[in-house]
């Protein structure tokens, strides 16, 4: 028997997202970020990274503001 890999697949619209099945587990995903013409039944095909020139710019900016608010005066 050959053994299918999960996949990500639109189950249903819920308002402004989409329900999307993976194996036996369900989450939701933003619909403004689908293709337009995603429809339930689609296949999605994900790629993701991590954006580290962002995080590091993201946690320079939460520990100024840490620092500043933790200022001895």
């Amino acid at each position: 028997m050959m053994s299918v890999k999960p996949c990500c697949i639109i189950d249903r619209f819920e308002g402004d997202w989409a329900v999307i099945e993976y194996g036996e587990k369900f989450f939701n995903f933003p619909k403004e970020l689908l293709p337009k013409d995603a429809k339930e039944g689609d296949v999605l095909s994900f790629y993701v990274q991590i954006d580290k020139k962002e995080t590091e710019k993201r946690k320079k900016i939460i520990e100024d503001l840490a620092r500043d608010l933790f200022v001895d005066e």
